[in-house]
């Protein structure tokens, strides 16, 4: 058979146990392209996945071929910023801090204000959230340097690529410290030991560039003004009573501060309900997802612990995981001291004991209406409802209530719980009365969502799986309405809504991404 032609990409599955370096590839090319090996050119990775379909587990690899794009990681570099500062960013997690690194690519200074401390001491708060069950409604797994990510796993994956230039996030977060993998792994993840060195990077950068970072300096409201006919944003309060004034406020708060939606609804600033989804933490053991997803090639050297993706329609509602966590932790995420939230985090090595997922039922518009729950803030409204109810449950001290999977599936409260990763600790019982405690049906939804999943991976549903409530923050029920355009609120100019807590996106990425258009509109309204 003739030769084939060389491509600039060629895509390979490779055995377990087959060598991946550079001149191993390119052999491999050779083969599969019917040439001599002194006619491949040099070979680079661009894509990496493990496929672990039809029975079987391999790497599967895109390969670019020749030259790669010379183009310098992470261009353009932010610049020095000068001159008066216009721009207010409000909050500094992924959005906002990548709205102010768009801004110094600008070279428009700005000033970012955070309610949280910078990562170090924000350390020491979780500890307390962990061994103490204080919350600190300022500092905490939501609040602070880095935002919700910082501490609870740095997950990069993200269907976001139509919204913007996903490999200019991933490059700038790599030109900062994160590994390099995250330029080529389907599912990059950083790890929650090392994305805090990565947001300091990032902000220490910002500094030497002019932009200003102030900590502890929480906003409680707005400075409205008329301009022109219409309302505008002339500024912000804070908690010590200082104002601030500014031409353009980027408000990315991020879905867990609840009182900036208040503090909105003050203004008559437009405030739209939308879906979102609740239910538990989900835990195995770890080398049962292993053996599950990888078969008889569990505990292969060369396979990380393994994830999975699990979905059903019940009742017209989807129930589905949600940021699963492999070799991870379960973690407190209250934010308010009367409410239990849980959420999930690794560290880069992904080396725990245990698996964890968020296991969580959609929850629609009607729902909240036909639970009793209306206007803009419904949704927050059964949040709430729920994390008290679990709070409750729980006993105190941040500990969560829980039911082993079987017991669930049976209808039944649980009297015992399995060994497991969350510090504060499980109380066992009946976790169906804590997802209904807010008047909307998602027990029963989540149970048979549970048994078409134990149909799909046995033992899924066993008795060392364990349910640990509650899993309520996953997105924003509550949507800030803003001009498609210019990116400004549809109520008052010089407001940009921006990323999670707006409802414009859903993960790191796809607020960083937001945060880098809402930039660009300011840049654009600015001159």
């Amino acid at each position: 058979m003739p030769p084939r032609p060389i491509p600039t990409e060629l895509e390979l599955d490779l055995g377990l146990d087959e060598p991946d370096q550079p001149e191993d590839l390119r052999r491999r090319v050779a083969r599969e392209l019917r040439r001599d090996l002194d006619e491949i050119p040099d070979v680079a990775i661009r894509r990496r996945s493990i496929d672990a379909r039809r029975g079987r587990v391999r790497l599967h690899v895109l390969l670019a071929l020749g030259d790669e794009d010379p183009h310098e990681r992470g261009a353009p570099m932010p610049r020095e910023v000068k001159g008066e500062r216009r721009v207010l960013v409000v909050g500094d997690g992924p959005a906002g801090l990548f709205a102010a690194y768009e801004l110094a690519r600008a070279q428009i200074p700005c000033t970012v204000l955070d309610r949280g401390k910078t990562v170090q001491p924000r350390r020491h708060d979780l500890k307390g959230l962990q061994r103490l069950g204080v919350v600190d409604e300022d500092s905490n797994y939501c609040f602070g340097e880095g935002g919700a990510g910082t501490y609870s796993d740095g997950k990069l994956y993200t269907r976001a690529h139509k919204r913007g230039n996903v490999r200019d996030v991933l490059e700038t977060l790599a030109v900062h410290g994160a590994p390099d993998a995250i330029l080529v792994d389907a599912r990059p993840h950083i790890g929650s030991n090392k994305l805090p060195k990565v947001v300091t990077a990032l902000r220490e950068r910002l500094e030497a560039c002019g932009q200003q970072f102030e900590f502890g300096a929480r906003v409680v409201d707005l400075l409205v003004a008329q301009r022109g006919g219409r309302r505008a944003v002339v500024g912000v309060k804070l908690a010590d009573g200082r104002e601030l004034g500014a031409d353009a406020i980027v408000l990315a708060t991020g879905h867990s501060a609840r009182e900036v939606f208040d503090l909105l609804a003050a203004h008559a600033i437009t405030l739209e309900p939308k879906p979102f989804a609740l239910g538990v933490r989900i835990e195995h053991p770890q080398p049962f997802i292993n053996a599950v997803q990888y078969g008889r090639d569990a505990g292969h050297p060369r396979l990380p612990n393994a994830s999975y993706r699990v979905a059903a329609e019940i009742e017209s509602r989807g129930v589905f995981s949600f940021c699963m966590c492999p070799g991870g932790w379960i973690v407190p995420a209250s934010t308010e001291p009367d409410g239990l939230v849980v959420n999930g985090m690794s560290l880069s090595r992904r080396d725990s004991p245990y698996a964890n997922s968020g296991l969580v039922v959609a929850v629609e518009l009607e729902d909240l209406e036909r639970a009793g729950l209306r206007g803009p803030l419904a949704g927050v409204e059964l949040q709430r409802r729920v994390e008290r109810a679990a709070s409750v449950a729980g006993g105190g001290m941040l500990r969560a209530p829980a039911t082993r999977a079987s017991d669930f599936l049976r209808g039944r409260g649980s009297t015992t719980t399995p060994e497991t990763s969350y510090l504060p600790g499980l109380t066992a019982g009946d976790v169906r009365d804590v997802l209904d405690a807010g008047g909307v049906p998602l027990a029963a939804r989540l149970r048979d969502g549970l048994k078409r999943f134990e149909g799909r991976m046995r033992g899924y549903g066993g008795e060392d799986a364990v349910l640990v409530g509650v899993e309520s923050r996953t997105s924003s029920p509550v949507r800030v309405p803003r001009d498609p355009g210019t990116l400004v609120s549809i109520d008052v100019d010089g407001l940009y809504p921006t990323g999670e807590g707006a409802g414009y996106a859903g993960g790191i990425v796809s607020a960083a991404i937001d945060g880098v258009r809402v930039a660009r509109a300011i840049a654009e309204a600015l001159g």
